[in-house]
């Protein structure tokens, strides 16, 4: 049986490191290597767009110069991927094309990679009594099965990259061979987040890719820092993603949703959008920009998350943990439903993990299947630093 034809598995595994930023790389790579050397088998757009695109002297040209680029801000999180590959026994550049995601295609005004709605969706309710932050991880159905906890405590001699960090301690969930952060993350300053993709029609090369500023975002120690983290002034970011998040140790308790945007002409910092989330307030977030204009791509992205939102809309807004779990299981609104699982291993995209933070309670609960009718399959403390 292939990898491709295994169905859901009620297993998640979970990799306890410590070391320096290669160190811990190479035990992620060592640790679950054969899962990173078949999702990179199965991935479509690596084989399909990436990988052919860098093979060519402009695709080559963009590679280089994006590698550069964050050679520059975040050498500390190179030398992770490099530990990932390493450890993996795998191609560093098929590593990292895959966190450059679609600014290759999309730079060279190259025919994108097949429009599929993909995507997250992202609920988070702030009240007094119920704060939760709570969110589907969905992805190409290739990504079923290939994926893990990391939770790493990294610590330098001397200060790293642009922000000069010293020390990381956090829990990310992490797609095969692929960095922490851009899933559901939290780390030992308080800082909780989820991630939704959108897509920018414009993408740039030499600028920071999402997924290194989302990484670089597992640093911070406070909103403010977290905000800087995502203007990424000097660069800014190659291509775009929704931050949903907050500080567990500040007060007032405010949750956030900060779009992001890749910078434009010559301006070396991210468009970024925030909006607060108060007590007594709720918010929803899918796979397109709500509140920055700019010219978006893939379509079904869109009209997935459109769907998705109509969902969330006809419900009475939420008030308790429950309620916001009950919503992420939803399987109403046909092919763009809010839990995508219909049984079948043609389906392009599935919901392939659900993640609920309880604010209040500090606890992480993971589910692998539907949340509505199964129980999660752990539920971890969120250990802070004293």
């Amino acid at each position: 049986m292939s990898a491709k034809q295994i169905a859901r598995r009620q297993a998640i595994p979970v990799l306890y490191t410590r070391g320096t930023h290669y160190d811990v790389g190479f035990d992620m790579g060592r640790t679950f290597g054969s899962v990173i050397k078949s999702f990179l088998q199965l991935s479509g757009p690596l084989n399909e767009s990436y990988l052919p695109l860098y093979n060519t002297e402009k695709g080559k040209n963009v590679y280089n110069e994006t590698l550069e680029s964050v050679k520059n801000s975040f050498p500390q999180y190179i030398r992770e991927l490099e530990g990932v590959a390493d450890g993996a026994q795998v191609e560093f550049h098929k590593l990292f094309l895959l966190h450059m995601d679609e600014i290759l295609p999309q730079s060279l005004k190259h025919q994108k990679t097949k429009n599929q709605p993909t995507g997250c969706s992202t609920i988070i309710l702030n009240t007094d009594k119920s704060r939760v932050l709570a969110h589907t991880e969905d992805a190409l159905t290739e990504t079923l099965n290939h994926y893990y906890f990391v939770v790493a405590h990294i610590i330098n001699e001397t200060p790293q990259g642009k922000y000069n960090v010293k020390e990381e301690r956090f829990m990310s969930l992490c797609y095969a061979g692929h960095l922490p952060g851009y899933t559901m993350s939290y780390n030992h300053h308080g800082l909780v987040f989820s991630i939704n993709t959108v897509s920018a029609e414009v993408l740039r090369s030499g600028k920071t890719p999402r997924h290194f500023i989302t990484r670089a975002l597992l640093s911070a120690q406070n909103s403010e820092q977290a905000f800087n983290i995502i203007r990424d002034k000097g660069v800014g970011a190659g291509d775009g993603c929704s931050i949903n998040m907050t500080l567990l140790n500040e007060n007032p308790k405010i949750c956030y949703n900060i779009e992001m945007a890749p910078s434009l002409g010559d301006f070396k910092e991210s468009l970024i959008d925030i909006k607060k989330i108060s007590i007594g307030e709720h918010n929803y977030h899918a796979n397109q920009y709500e509140r920055l204009k700019l010219d978006q791509a893939n379509e079904l992205m869109i009209a997935s998350s459109v769907s998705r939102m109509k969902t969330f809309e006809n419900y009475n807004p939420p008030t308790s943990k429950q309620e916001v779990i009950d919503m992420l299981g939803d399987c109403s609104g046909g092919e763009h439903c809010v839990f995508r699982e219909d049984n079948t291993l043609e389906q392009a995209v599935k919901t392939i993990a659900v993640g609920v933070f309880d604010l209040n309670e500090k606890t992480f609960a993971l589910y692998s299947d539907n949340p509505k009718t199964h129980e999660p399959h752990v539920i971890l403390p969120l250990i802070l630093k004293k």
